[in-house]
């Protein structure tokens, strides 16, 4: 699919990262459109500083973009691609969904009329070259691609079919959400059993970067751990549904629901008490 070389762009809708993929975009010189409709005033806010245009509704974006990026919640991935059926442009799923889930919503789009292009973004929301992948597959791949040439956000290609962006994704969180979440039990199996000090000195001697990234899981899991639900789950569907054991990622699903959510971030010795509190059911030591 050739795009004009400014293209008018939907962005559903703009977090902390999707605001800042819209920014590399306005910045390259297209025009982003963004829908106020159910959105609240630090989505505005968000939205204002990258200098995206409110439409209003979702609906609104169908009629006037030539692309649309989807970048929200992965629990949110499917109602988000409904809230534009009918699209005849070119539909961009960013949201961290299992490849199953990404070919329900290939196949609701073009049912519509419209294409589709499946896209994982690994990395913090990008604000320097180098810094975020967003990676592409499917047939207009290279289109969306073009979009981003000379922005921060490195675009690549993904081979291995249409959901192959999908799959690193969930193969790249399976590990690195994953991983931190079991940590977080680890150390609460360490508390319930009393040995939490006797592991950490442990750690000290033979894994010195496992107290830090401790620490740093715990306040991930306040500050983002209720995104990562749904997150979890779709890495366990994909494993399941490549005949291997989905038990590890349905548990550290359970790990990040028990998390409690923080508004402001938590220093990270405080985060820990909280995380381990919440799963372990204790009182929260002073």
């Amino acid at each position: 699919m050739d795009m004009p070389n400014l293209s008018v762009i939907g962005l559903l809708h703009p977090g902390d990262m999707g605001a800042a993929v819209g920014q590399c975009l306005t910045g390259a010189g297209h025009e982003v459109l963004w829908a106020s409709e159910g959105r609240g005033p630090q989505t505005a806010a968000r939205a204002r500083a990258a200098g995206m245009a409110d439409v209003g509704t979702a609906a609104e974006i169908a009629e006037r973009a030539d692309v649309i990026l989807s970048i929200c919640p992965p629990h949110a991935a499917l109602d988000v691609a409904w809230a534009v059926q009918g699209f005849g442009g070119l539909f961009v799923d960013a949201n961290a969904i299992a490849p199953a889930t990404a070919r329900e919503i290939a196949g609701m789009i073009c049912d519509g009329g419209g294409s589709y292009v499946d896209a994982g973004i690994i990395g913090l929301p990008p604000a320097a070259a180098g810094s975020t992948r967003l990676y592409l597959s499917g047939p207009d791949a290279t289109t969306v691609r073009a979009l981003f040439a000379g922005t921060s956000l490195d675009a690549r290609i993904a081979d291995g079919g249409l959901t192959a962006a999908s799959a690193v994704k969930m193969a790249y969180a399976g590990w690195t959400k994953g991983t931190a979440a079991l940590l977080l039990a680890v150390r609460a199996l360490a508390r319930c059993e009393g040995v939490e000090d006797t592991l950490l000195a442990e750690w000290a001697l033979s894994q010195p970067q496992l107290a830090e990234r401790s620490r740093g899981a715990a306040q991930s899991a306040t500050a983002k751990g209720w995104r990562w639900v749904a997150e979890m789950e779709e890495i366990a569907a994909s494993m399941s549904a490549a005949g291997l054991p989905d038990g590890f990622h349905q548990a550290a699903a359970e790990v990040f629901r028990r998390s409690p959510r923080a508004q402001l971030a938590m220093p990270p010795s405080e985060a820990v008490a909280e995380v381990i509190a919440a799963l372990t059911g204790e009182a929260v030591r002073d």
